[in-house]
């Protein structure tokens, strides 16, 4: 009697079983949308826009240091008017990198936005036709998934793939 009702909760557990599964697979939206051709042309369009400010604050940066390095090494032996010179120097260009790097962030800011908005239907096309093909029922991030004793599929690729073909 035991065996045949342990063999029947068993089947019956089997049986319940498929009614709770569901097909769970991974998605990093942020990769998908980086690889795409829209995302390297957006890229490519910014680094054009704000290439030479970019090198510019570099140059700067690298500047900043040399006067910061010399005014630590060589300012008590300075003369009061040469270690003056050279804040004020750090204080101009200071300034000037501190404005370079906001007008970067910004139109970076503003780059990614615009490219956000064009693209949000384009990708939530693409994951639907993903979902779809795959049957998939429940879709996380990469940094969402705490454990898994099996591999997730990742979808990633396959949605940045599908994204480039969407006109």
């Amino acid at each position: 009697m035991m065996r045949k009702l342990t063999a029947a909760v068993c089947l019956f557990g089997a049986m319940a079983l498929p009614a709770y599964a569901a097909e769970v697979a991974v998605l990093d939206w942020r990769a998908a949308l980086m690889n795409t051709q829209s995302a390297q042309s957006s890229l490519s369009q910014l680094e054009g826009q704000i290439g030479s400010q970019q090198r510019e604050a570099e140059a700067l940066g690298g500047e900043l240091q040399q006067l910061q390095t010399r005014l630590q090494q060589e300012g008590e032996t300075m003369s009061q008017s040469e270690r003056e010179s050279l804040i004020a120097e750090l204080q101009q260009k200071g300034g000037r990198f501190e404005q370079l790097r906001r007008e970067v962030l910004q139109a970076q800011q503003a780059s990614e936005q615009q490219f956000l908005q064009g693209a949000e239907a384009k990708l939530e096309q693409a994951v639907e036709q993903v979902l779809e093909r795959h049957n998939i029922d429940v879709l996380v991030e990469p940094q969402g998934v705490l454990h898994s004793s099996t591999d997730l599929p990742n979808v990633t690729n396959e949605v940045t793939q599908i994204f480039d073909s969407l006109n």
